[in-house]
């Protein structure tokens, strides 16, 4: 095995800490201080030197964050310049095995509302918003607290620190959709509307919130930004890979021996993280594993060494993602795997195009006609064929989210569909005398 990396226990490094979720912890450890610094910058200043930082999007898509409050038009001549700014934090974190942003919140949610008030400064908003997934009803609670707090101590609200800023913030509680993760679906859920994608153009930093310049950015984005004012963009870019810098939280989960969250920079391997983890479970081995959530391709034990940043996993037919590394190991029925996560799918499409509403049906049908059995090797192109009518044509990325553990799947494990085929069902089944180990399967 190779040495375990050098944690960065940034975003994290209060967790173990008593009582961290509040406000004296996070002010002893140095918190809020950045308001001060950035105060003394022009709004345009703070926005350069996220950009510097290197700083990329931590909700899955990667795009530079200093890049996007850039493109909120600031010019009072003009209609959009005219029209209020606001901030919208995206925590309806939903994507299967994604589990990064809810502890974050609740073990640190101060460095959230800092972060909060650093970007709506840097915009030029006075109105910020924190869409919390509906269902974690705790992670609302604690960041209203944390909220309440922050007003309490005069880093929200009118005239902050003395600085003529003034900001407000809304914990808004969504009803609870996969789909309102996509951030225009997110905008629609937050007016008040059915969660559904909208069409772009208008983009959302020329028309979102209430028809007004909007930046949506993830909790993580928005948390990076009070280390990087505090620290200076040349601390965060040192860390991390040439192309994507600074660190990151990575979610293990699954067949490993100590599942958590593991603050490292990004470039760091799974096969790294699998050390600091204890491995995989004790007399088992690694089989197949998402490197950012389910909606992401698959990857193999091959690709243990794959450097986790956005061109490394990229650059092996998959994505980043929001860094949620699903570990399975040789016990787990890949075609069972991904006719859940399918139906996770299925249920979730907000039904607006045909392509995702209709498409993740007949995927379903058909993984579930393979997963029993039935059939022959001529459905599994059929399916390939169902996964091309459904990427690049839904509305928006829901519909190919779905596709990538279908279709990788079967590029990685051909021969497991196939032997469902051969032996009439799963070979995993415990009801079946049946033993799978990538050999010939008998029944």
């Amino acid at each position: 095995m190779s040495e375990a990396p050098v944690l960065t226990p940034v975003l994290t490094d209060i967790w173990d800490a008593e009582r961290s979720w509040k406000l004296a912890t996070y002010e002893a450890r140095g918190g809020y201080a950045a308001l001060d610094i950035a105060f003394a910058m022009a709004p345009d200043d703070v926005v350069a030197a996220v950009k510097d930082s290197g700083l990329r999007g931590r909700g899955g898509a990667g795009f530079p964050t200093g890049m996007k409050w850039s493109f909120i038009p600031q010019d009072p001549a003009t209609e959009a310049g005219a029209k209020p700014k606001y901030l919208v934090v995206n925590a309806d974190e939903s994507e299967p095995g994604t589990c990064k942003d809810t502890p974050l919140m609740m073990g640190n949610p101060h460095v959230l509302v800092e972060g909060v008030i650093l970007s709506s400064y840097a915009i030029r908003a006075h109105k910020a918003f924190i869409y919390v997934r509906g269902e974690i009803l705790h992670v609302i609670r604690r960041v209203q607290a944390a909220v309440a707090e922050a007003y309490a101590a005069g880093h929200l609200g009118t005239n902050i620190h003395g600085s003529g800023y003034d900001l407000d913030i809304v914990v808004h509680a969504g009803s609870g959709a996969y789909i309102c993760g996509e951030e225009t679906a997110l905008l629609e859920g937050l007016e008040g509307r059915r969660g559904q994608p909208r069409l772009r153009p208008p983009f959302p930093a020329v028309a979102g919130l209430y028809a007004s310049p909007t930046v949506i950015n993830n909790v993580e984005s928005i948390a990076s930004v009070p280390a990087i004012v505090r620290h200076g963009a040349a601390w965060f870019a040192s860390m991390g890979t040439e192309k994507s810098k600074g660190h990151g939280i990575f979610s293990l989960s699954g067949h490993v021996e100590r599942p958590g969250q593991y603050e490292a920079p990004l470039g760091v391997t799974l096969r790294q993280l699998l050390d600091l983890a204890g491995g995989v479970r004790r007399g088992h081995e690694l089989k197949f594993w998402t490197p950012g959530g389910s909606s992401t391709p698959l990857l193999t034990a091959e690709h243990l060494d794959v450097p986790l940043d956005f061109e490394g996993v990229g650059a092996v037919g998959s994505m980043l993602g929001t860094r949620a590394l699903q570990i399975f190991d040789e016990t787990v029925c890949v075609v069972r795997a991904v006719l859940r996560w399918t139906e996770f799918y299925k249920h979730e499409s907000c039904g607006k195009c045909t392509p995702c509403r209709e498409g993740t049906w007949w995927l379903v049908q058909a993984l579930t006609r393979l997963e029993r059995g039935q059939g022959t090797e001529a459905d599994l192109d059929q399916l390939l064929d169902q996964c091309d009518n459904i990427l690049g044509r839904s509305f928006c990325a829901l519909g190919d989210g779905a596709t990538s553990p279908v279709s990788s799947s079967i590029q990685h494990f051909r021969e497991e569909y196939l032997a469902h085929l051969a032996h009439g069902g799963c070979p995993f089944d415990p009801r079946r005398s049946t033993a799978w180990a990538g050999q010939e399967v008998s029944a």
